[in-house]
């Protein structure tokens, strides 16, 4: 049925249309249902308007995109006979399964007409039968053929070329006809043709249906009950204003009748009955496409724009092209009152719900420039501070666990683009392997070279110079006789950089990296490997730096100077709140900073601020996240090391992180043996200066026997002597070992028991007062020993059974024994609070062959990893 045809001629319908668009403009979008226009005559028998007022009677509905419902369709009577026909008695209903699109109602109700056009293949002679049958999904009316019994299948093998032949003939000879809808909704009904909606209710047989009025007639829709009548008619109100509405707002000509109907389209959004996600975003992709489309807008009619649709973005996240107009406000206008007022909302509600700035980057962005708003304001960082303290919240606990995560990714992003400008400079720069070994070949490159690395060579009479890193080498030339110690630089062959003025200076078009080689660690890189090998060298080796040389300097432009010091403050920010420090020291463990961050001097000043509050901090898994993520790759640790890019100072943040990682970390012969190799001149240096941390490292290396070489070992001791506290450390190292050897060479008893009820002290005295060096059998079973009795348990080295049973032996008790009862044989631990943490590191006791964990807080992965790597375990209880 045609519904833009009224009852006569057939140009009237387009007419009509065009008369209705006017009027609909000049109609207002919301108010209350009009009452009049009671003129329209549907038959005998009279009706009732029932008139909807959302507000007062509190349904929530969700919005409706397809259903099933009954439909008529009545025209506008033009003669007494048709007058006749559609009266209610003689209306007839059609079941309907409408969707509701953006543009209008369209029904998928459809007729499949399947014909046969057989040639000697009839449907009587064959014995086939036509059905008509309906389709429970589409409700819609189809036509079925059911094969004749001859071409079911071959009765025997002989009929099987006979039964092919007729199967192929019938399939060739059926097609279907295209799928169209049938009956009233032959054809969609625009939401522009509808004149009027309404909801009706007949009084002789109560009908609960919805009226369309278009043009030359109405449409009823007749519902199952009185809620699912409501929906359809919110549902169908939503669709026909948004259509009109992306219409009107799609070319503009006058801002202030757009203005005027942005606040309408958002009034509407607001009081809607329907909840449904798309009703705050539908208008709020609207109004983006005509910002995108309109990019031209003064200052004032942006701010009317942003006011407008604030209460839309009270619970929703704008999107993109929104995001972009928010962040050209921000840019243009960052001392607005608009971003105080409105926009503060919206970034509380993006930092507090967003899930991924992955999937909306335009989110992090715009949050990015709205932090760099409030920091242009008069109070600039205060204001910053003022909003991050917002996000926490005054209570010592954050509410909202995803704040954190957001404020990281956007602080990170921020200073990534500080530097993108030099990171995109450095596609053609050599790598980071071809750096180490100086850059020797030089024609496999391409021009221009972005990154390049100056390294002086040690002192000597004649100066040396480095080689061109260009594209076309050229010979070394002499050095001028003007400062000494002239190097040419790597970037061109012909200008020189003296080394005595630093720092380098960086630019867009060349990196200058000054390096000294520190003579420990060189040694210390070279006994690991032969050079040029095929493993790419850590960031930490290509930027290495002495104390003695200052720290690369980059120049950056003035806003970027701005951009880094706003985010970088927000980090030390993030790294005073205890509730924070832990999730803030695992999502920087990675160190997700490019390496021209990590060379700039002022980068990683403002950052040694976080990595001092890390280092401060007692919690275990905090202060573990300055050691690096995994084997192989670097930390905070070796950045800010003495011969670190990052170190600025004698090596006080050094010992600080040495200090808080001996006190937690159970593998402590491995860290020495770390230190020893890598960084055992800048601890002798320290522990020269009396750093009393660096002396206890010391003393342990000689305790461990961690130092092999014997001039080392007394350099070591040269070095201990040289201060009071050195000196009183050595000496009590010394008696120590002397008590050891004592105790071996007296002997001892072989078997000891404690009495039940024993305490530490008592195992101390006990130990304390005669030789044990030759106990090889020790029962501490239901006394009272804790996990601090380790320390006296280490000096028998010749224990090999140990029964903790029922004991308040703990985790580190355990990280201390295995360290160093390596000969032990047998361990009972039954009834005791030993964790996984605790049990893990048994699995250095390879000579473990009896093991009771009975009554333990194991667990099953535990179990199968102690298995796994303690091959002479037998006996194990659990």
């Amino acid at each position: 049925m045609d519904f833009n045809s009224g009852g006569g001629g057939g140009g009237g319908g387009e007419l009509h249309n065009n008369q209705f668009y006017q009027c609909e403009e000049n109609k207002p979008l919301l108010g209350e249902m009009s009452e009049g226009n009671n003129n329209t005559k549907l038959g005998a028998g009279p009706c009732k308007r029932s008139l909807h007022h959302c507000s007062s009677s509190g349904m929530r509905y969700k919005l409706l995109h397809e259903g099933d419902i009954q439909v008529c369709v009545v025209k506008h009577p033009r003669t007494f006979l048709s007058k006749i026909l559609t009266s209610k008695f003689l209306r007839r209903w059609e079941p309907h399964h409408l969707t509701l699109t953006d543009s209008s109602l369209t029904s998928a109700t459809m007729n499949l007409h399947l014909r046969c056009q057989t040639q000697g293949l009839r449907a009587k002679s064959d014995g086939s039968s036509v059905s008509s049958v309906k389709t429970s999904r589409a409700r819609s009316k189809c036509t079925a053929v059911s094969l004749p019994s001859a071409i079911i299948g071959p009765k025997s093998c002989s009929d099987a070329n006979v039964w092919e032949i007729n199967c192929g003939r019938l399939i060739s000879s059926c097609f279907l006809s295209p799928l169209q809808p049938t009956g009233y909704m032959e054809t969609s009904l625009s939401y522009s043709s509808i004149e009027d909606l309404q909801l009706l209710s007949w009084d002789n047989a109560p009908k609960y249906c919805v009226q369309l009025s278009f043009p030359g007639g109405t449409v009823l829709l007749q519902a199952a009950n009185s809620y699912l009548r409501d929906q359809w008619f919110h549902s169908l109100q939503w669709k026909k204003k948004i259509y009109k509405y992306r219409k009107v707002l799609n070319n503009p000509s006058r801002w202030d009748v757009v203005l005027k109907e942005i606040r309408s389209l958002v009034d509407m959004a607001l009081t809607s009955p329907l909840q449904d996600e798309s009703i705050h975003q539908a208008p709020l992709h609207i109004i983006s496409t005509l910002l995108a489309e309109n990019s031209n807008l003064n200052t004032q009619d942006h701010e009317n724009i942003i006011v407008a649709i604030a209460p839309l973005l009270e619970n929703n996240h704008p999107p993109p092209d929104l995001c972009e107009f928010f962040c050209k406000h921000c840019r243009e206008r960052p001392r607005s009152m608009v971003v105080i007022e409105v926009f503060t909302p919206v970034v509380q509600r993006i930092l507090k719900h967003n899930m991924d700035f992955g999937k909306c980057p335009r989110l992090r962005l715009f949050t990015q420039e709205y932090i760099l708003a409030l920091n242009e304001l008069n109070a600039g960082m205060e204001v910053v501070k003022k909003f991050v303290h917002s996000m926490h919240g005054p209570t010592g606990q954050c509410p909202h666990p995803r704040v954190l995560p957001n404020l990281v990714a956007v602080c990170l992003a921020a200073i990534y683009s500080c530097y993108e400008e030099f990171i995109n400079s450095r596609d053609n720069s050599p790598s980071l392997k071809e750096i180490r070994n100086g850059c020797q070949q030089q024609n496999d490159r391409k021009p221009p070279i972005p990154l390049r690395l100056l390294r002086p060579e040690p002192h000597t009479p004649p100066p040396t110079t480095l080689l061109p890193l260009s594209a076309n080498p050229s010979p070394p030339q002499p050095p001028p006789p003007g400062p000494p110690n002239p190097s040419i630089p790597i970037s061109s062959p012909t200008p020189s950089l003296p080394l005595s003025p630093p720092p380098s200076v960086v630019n867009s078009s060349e990196i200058l990296v000054e390096l000294e080689r520190n003579n420990n660690s060189a040694n210390a890189r070279r006994k690991g490997g032969p050079s040029g090998g095929d493993s790419e060298p850590n960031l930490i080796d290509c930027l290495l730096v002495s104390p003695a040389v200052n720290t690369l300097s980059i120049q950056l432009p003035a806003q970027a100077d701005r951009v880094l010091g706003c985010f970088a403050l927000i980090l030390k920010m993030l790294s005073d709140y205890d509730d924070w420090r832990p999730a803030l020291a695992s999502l920087l463990q990675p160190i997700p900073f490019p390496k021209e961050a990590l060379a700039h001097a002022k980068f990683t000043k403002e950052l040694k601020y976080v990595i001092q509050r890390f280092a401060e901090d007692p919690r275990q898994e905090v202060h573990s996240c300055l050691l690096s993520v995994r084997s192989g790759k670097d930390g905070w640790f070796q950045l800010y090391s003495p011969g670190g890019v990052a170190c600025d100072d004698d090596g006080e943040l050094f010992a600080s992180m040495v200090h808080i990682l001996m006190g937690s970390c159970y593998k402590t012969k491995k860290f020495l043996l770390s230190l020893a190799e890598n960084k055992l001149g800048p601890c002798m240096l320290l522990a020269l200066r009396g750093n009393q941390t660096m002396v206890e490292i010391l003393c342990l290396m000689l305790e461990y026997n961690i130092i092999e070489n014997k001039d080392t070992q007394l350099q070591i001791i040269s070095t201990l002597e040289s201060t009071q506290v050195g000196l009183r450390m050595y000496e009590q190292l010394c008696d120590r070992q002397r008590e050891l050897k004592e105790l071996q060479r007296k002997g001892g008893p072989t078997r000891l028991t404690l009495p039940s009820k024993s305490t530490d002290a008592d195992l101390a005295r006990l130990l304390s007062s005669g030789s044990f060096g030759n106990l090889e059998n020790l029962s501490l079973a239901f006394t009272n020993v804790t996990s601090a009795c380790a320390e006296q348990l280490i000096k028998l080295p010749s224990l090999k059974q140990l029964n903790l049973w029922s004991t308040q032996f703990g985790d580190a008790g355990l990280r201390l024994l295995s360290e160093h009862l390596a000969c032990l044989q047998v361990l009972n631990l039954c009834e005791t609070p030993v964790t996984d943490a605790g049990l893990l590191a048994l699995s250095s006791m390879k000579s473990l062959c009896s093991l009771n964990m009975n009554s333990t807080k194991l667990t099953a992965d535990t179990y199968e990893d102690l298995k796994a790597k303690l091959p002479n375990l037998k006996d194990v209880d659990v």
